[in-house]
């Protein structure tokens, strides 16, 4: 074999050898060829159907490889963002939970505040179970549990009330919200809603985890339609339904069976960039695709100056019962404890009827103080006491089957004091160890209540 430039040349048997081998070849590698076109072809085809992420983005913007990639600190618990849908039109509601099940119509719960002394949480409890009420409402601050920064949690202080709860036989809303320092650039003690929505996942999925079957539904936030707490930015209907689909995926993620609930409105007849009427925002949620990411639709419902029974029509025509309110008349229906009905002829033009309404907050205050702005609607403690009564009746006769838990205000935070608006809006001052209690709480002690969910 001879050797020209440095190759090898093959002699005559080699040759023939080598010329039926390579026809071969090319006949093989010219099937091979299409068959790989075909393949290339598909493939593209499917990362295209299914989105594929884009090369040039930052790693943290894939879900996969930033699940792949990312280092986690001890104790934290990383979930890649959530996919959510651009478009919500054809997202359907899907129940994970039968809420029928867990919540009587109504329900009896108050909103209680356990996070700071153990033994008067206890009492506090005790006294709720006491008067034959089921439920409580408790939040778990995102500033509290991941305070010090991402991934750094602190669980021994709703440990604690949890376990409070859980041996007090009752049930719970857990309030989500309060974003730390890290998450927001705003400073505290104002709220505002994250910078990044993965951030708000991470701890509402951290929360319902570490709670599964122990907590029966969550609040996603509270009054988004006020400025003071989205940010002091203009209230915006669309960015709290992004809000809500993530909160509503990892609770659902974490814990199917708990129960999502919105987060309740602030009464208010101002639409400008403070303050967002409730029926206009709500209204502005279903517009942004949000029925298909909350099982029960929370709502606020002070009855000012009027009786519960009270006709919102009557009251907005009312000066009296208005404070003299020159707000549109349908805006200043906000003013019975009826708007209620308001909110869920909402909820049926949207095709939401099959759900139910959980009342977050609600009552009367017996506001003392002539130099507050609470004072022109107070009631005396008598009065207060009959209309909470007289509220829950009403729900019994007029709002079956689709009125769930309703929660009034409040079992006093032990921090507050006889100078502050919120203390007369309780049924129980903060007092310890001595116990000072309205007559709204006695009686409503003494008021017989519909059985609890699956006795009905």
């Amino acid at each position: 074999m001879s050797k020209i430039d440095g190759l090898a040349w093959p002699d005559k048997g080699q040759a023939i050898f080598c010329e039926a081998f390579m026809r071969s070849v090319d006949r093989y590698l010219q099937r091979a060829i299409v068959v790989a076109s075909v393949l290339l072809i598909l493939l593209s085809f499917l990362l295209t159907a299914c989105g594929a992420p884009d090369v040039n983005a930052p790693i943290e913007q894939s879900a996969i490889l930033g699940a792949m990639l990312s280092v986690n600190p001890a104790g934290s618990e990383k979930i890649s963002q959530p996919a959510i849908a651009e478009s919500t039109s054809e997202q359907v509601y899907e129940p994970t939970v039968d809420v029928d099940k867990v919540m009587s119509s109504p329900d009896y719960g108050m909103q209680v505040f356990l996070y700071w002394k153990e033994e008067i949480a206890d009492r506090d409890l005790k006294l709720v179970e006491d008067a034959g009420f089921r439920w409580v409402k408790q939040e778990i601050p995102w500033r509290e549990v991941e305070g010090h920064g991402k991934g750094m949690w602190q669980w021994a202080a709703s440990d604690r009330i949890m376990n409070q709860i859980d041996a007090h036989g009752l049930k719970v809303i857990v309030r989500l919200g309060s974003q730390p320092a890290w998450a927001a650039g705003t400073l505290l003690p104002e709220v505002s809603p994250p910078d990044d929505l993965q951030d708000f996942y991470d701890y509402v999925f951290a929360v319902a985890n570490r709670y599964k079957g122990r907590v029966e539904a969550y609040q996603i936030w509270n009054e988004p339609n006020l400025a003071r707490e989205w940010g002091n930015r203009p209230p915006n209907p669309a960015e709290y339904v992004e809000m809500l689909k993530v909160g509503y995926q990892a609770v659902k993620d974490a814990d199917p069976q708990a129960i999502v609930i919105t987060a309740g409105m602030a009464p208010t007849t101002r639409n400008d960039d403070v303050a967002m009427p409730d029926i206009y925002f709500i209204q502005g949620m279903y517009d942004a695709g949000a029925s298909p990411y909350f099982d029960v639709l929370g709502v606020h419902a002070p009855g000012y100056k009027s009786p519960p029974e009270a006709d919102p029509a009557v009251v907005a025509a009312d000066p009296e019962l208005t404070n003299g309110d020159s707000a549109p008349e349908e805006l200043r229906r906000v003013y019975a404890f009826r708007r209620v009905e308001d909110l869920r002829e909402v909820m049926v033009r949207n095709g939401d009827e099959a759900k139910k309404v959980a009342i977050l907050e609600f009552g009367w205050t017996v506001e003392p103080r002539t130099n507050s702005p609470y004072y022109w609607h107070a009631v005396d403690p008598i009065t207060q006491a009959q209309y909470f009564e007289r509220a829950y009746q009403y729900a019994i006769e007029n709002w079956q089957p689709w009125i769930g838990v309703m929660s009034l205000i409040y079992v006093a935070d032990p921090s507050w004091h006889m100078n502050m608006e919120e203390t007369y809006w309780s049924i129980v001052y903060p007092y310890y160890p001595e116990l000072r209690a309205a007559p709204a709480y006695y009686g409503l002690k003494k008021q017989e209540k519909v059985p609890p969910a699956g006795e009905q």
